[in-house]
């Protein structure tokens, strides 16, 4: 799919460079993410939707490193991400002490980057087709996006469905994103249910850029509390969730953590290492047991969504 950015917008916008750099891909805990502003990551975006090449556009925050300990399928997804944001403030402190590298700023989460993309998509001209939220949520948000940015082209559709890949409501769905052939996928269903359809349905979909966006939607929609940015910004945003839903989220934000332990204590002795070995030579990684596996097995329709 080509990009509704003309070739002349392309050519004059700000310059960025074209190509990334090589260490902006690190490895936290276990797994790869990119230390990338969010300006940087709707710069690469555009430029592979002008060239008429797929993305995907992946987060990671501690909650979805403990489910990558846990399901195969899920960590396979990453291994396919073009772009995998760092949504924890954090796991940006993490990669300052364990990697010497990121800032504050290299955190991309919806809510941080959201006026940004509409901006975009609106002056841009993407077409942005979003699935996830209960029947009636993606409405009210794009009434609500629309108020902001009238000019955007969005189209929504509900997260509960049958998700098999084989399902006439699956089908269904297709046949709505390839009737509207949008340039942006925002897919919302939790983790890991999202990131699971997006890998079993990537060869039926077009080219396009596809993000994971968890509840982006009941935020737009009004249906969840949004945590002030500022709170987001200090790395407190788990405990503004925690404190409006200690019920649902006291085992992922007290608990889950326990289960990175050994992976945080294996980025130690990798940084131990480094520094033993001295500057321009690489430190070995120390072995890790591998954790176990589960199947993907079928999600359910309607259950709790994360972000």
């Amino acid at each position: 799919m080509q990009s509704a950015t003309s070739s002349a917008n392309y050519e004059t916008r700000a310059p960025f460079r074209r190509h990334r750099r090589a260490d902006e891909r690190i490895e936290l805990l276990g797994q790869p993410m990119d230390l990338m502003k969010p300006a940087e990551v709707f710069h690469q975006v555009a430029r592979r939707l002008h060239e008429g090449q797929r993305t995907i556009v992946a987060n990671h925050n501690l909650h979805s490193l403990a489910i990558a300990r846990k399901n195969r399928a899920f960590r396979e997804f990453f291994s396919m991400a073009d772009l995998i944001q760092v949504d924890s403030i954090p796991l940006i402190y993490w990669a300052q002490l364990t990697a010497g590298r990121g800032r504050r700023f290299h955190r991309c989460t919806y809510l941080d980057w959201r006026d940004a993309f509409w901006e975009r998509a609106q002056a841009d001209g993407w077409r942005v087709f979003f699935i996830g939220g209960r029947p009636g949520v993606g409405e009210r948000a794009r009434a609500r996006i629309l108020a902001r940015w009238p000019k955007t082209q969005l189209a929504v559709r509900h997260g509960f469905f049958d998700a098999a890949p084989d399902s006439l409501e699956n089908g269904a769905l297709h046949q709505a994103i390839a009737a509207f052939r949008p340039h942006i996928l925002l897919v919302g269903m939790g983790m890991p249910r999202q990131e699971l359809w997006v890998m079993q349905n990537l060869p039926r979909l077009e080219p396009c850029a596809i993000f994971t966006v968890g509840a982006a939607f009941d935020y737009e929609a009004g249906i969840q509390a949004a945590c002030p940015r500022w709170i987001g910004r200090i790395g407190a945003e788990w405990l503004f969730r925690l404190a409006l839903n200690p019920m649902r989220l006291g085992r992922r934000y007290l608990l889950e953590p326990l289960s990175l332990l050994d992976l945080a204590a294996r980025d130690l002795i990798r940084l131990a290492a480094r520094k033993l070995a001295g500057p321009g030579r690489p430190a070995p990684l120390p072995p890790v047991s591998s954790p176990p596996t589960v199947g993907l097995g079928p999600e359910p329709h309607a259950g709790k969504r994360d972000s």
